[in-house]
């Protein structure tokens, strides 16, 4: 028996003593926030949850008992323990449980005095009303209302409490009326403890597939630092070398430097640049023989081939086919740099 509990009935210390093993049978304790909820949904609740967590309500003075009695960073609960709370006891890790709990949530009508979990928004368009007094209700509450086609209708998208703002009755009659269902009720988690850390719901509703997203981005992102810095790791060296080749390719190519994979590109980049003085020369009156004149308008329909960087694989018989064209077109364009030239 602590200072806490010894004065307490015995009842109640008998409830003390349960909290407080079930904390210890459980890796996660968390405080919920109770209120409003239907004695019917709470048993549904109770039905979704079993076998994954497990419910107790109890008094806010016995909860505070229990954790006091424990004491070490469990304690820290109480301060989340306010309003018609409870504690609920699982083995899944804080994460989940949030989750999970909120799966439980169902849409209720608004109650005179609630506050807006978030803006409350009446959509334009028709009603069921007939034209009567619903209208003059609609408009006191500054929902744009109107008689169209015998059928009340809303002119206009209107926002008729915003998030924070307390739900006067007028509106929440209104709202009711017109089928809105703004309020969430269900389980609310106020803290949860896991592992001696005590996490609250602002760290507890993530965004799952912005997660993934950010994810995805810094795998990204990490990849190219690692080819641009030449961090050779297993997952980029292929795109290091594949990199380092290129730019070389690149190098011989400007540099004229007649190497087995880059003298094919400096002579295609010879021949491209050949035939854009043989167009020059005819713009200025010079008389192209027919090969060369063919060759150069082929060029100029296509961009430069020469200095690529990597291509991606193509089929063998289409390889097969530019490699018969390329020829074809290289024969025509030096016949035409020999007439040209003489």
């Amino acid at each position: 028996m602590t200072l806490y509990t010894q004065n307490l009935p015995r009842w109640k210390k008998e409830e003390v003593d349960e909290i407080k093993r079930s904390i210890e049978e459980h890796t996660l304790v968390g405080v919920v926030d109770m209120y409003g909820i239907p004695a019917s949904q709470v048993q549904q609740i109770r039905r979704s949850l079993r076998g994954t967590a497990r419910v107790k309500m109890a008094r806010n003075t016995l909860i505070e008992h229990a954790l006091s009695d424990l004491g070490g960073s469990v304690a820290a609960l109480n301060e989340h323990a306010t309003g018609q709370s409870a504690l609920i006891f699982t083995n899944e890790n804080p994460f989940k449980l949030f989750k999970l709990l909120e799966k439980t949530k169902t849409k209720m009508v608004a109650k005179p005095g609630e506050t807006a979990p978030e803006d409350i928004v009446v959509p334009k368009g028709p009603t069921s009303f007939k034209p009567g007094p619903i209208v003059g209700e609609l408009q006191q509450v500054g929902i744009p209302a109107a008689i169209e086609g015998g059928k009340v209708k809303i002119r206009e998208t209107k926002t008729v409490v915003k998030e924070g703002e307390t739900i006067s009755k007028k509106v929440a009659d209104a709202l009711v009326k017109l089928g809105i269902k703004p309020m969430d009720v269900g389980l609310v988690l106020q803290a949860a403890y896991y592992r001696d850390t005590i996490f609250t719901p602002d760290l507890l509703a993530i965004d799952e597939e912005a997660y993934a997203s950010n994810i995805v981005l810094a795998a990204q992102q990490a990849f190219n630092l690692s080819v641009n810095a030449v961090i050779p790791t297993r997952l980029t060296i292929s795109a290091i070398i594949g990199k380092a080749v290129r730019e070389a390719r690149n190098v011989g190519v400007e540099a004229s430097i007649y190497e087995k994979g880059v003298i094919d590109l400096i002579i295609g980049r010879a021949q491209q640049q050949m035939l854009a003085v043989a167009l020059v020369a005819a713009d200025h009156g010079f008389e192209l023989d027919e090969a060369t004149l063919k060759a150069a308008s082929a060029a100029t329909a296509v961009a430069p081939a020469a200095a690529e960087p990597a291509e991606e694989a193509k089929p063998a018989e289409e390889e097969k086919e530019e490699e018969e064209k390329k020829e074809e077109e290289e024969e025509s364009g030096m016949a035409g740099l020999g007439a040209l030239f003489g």
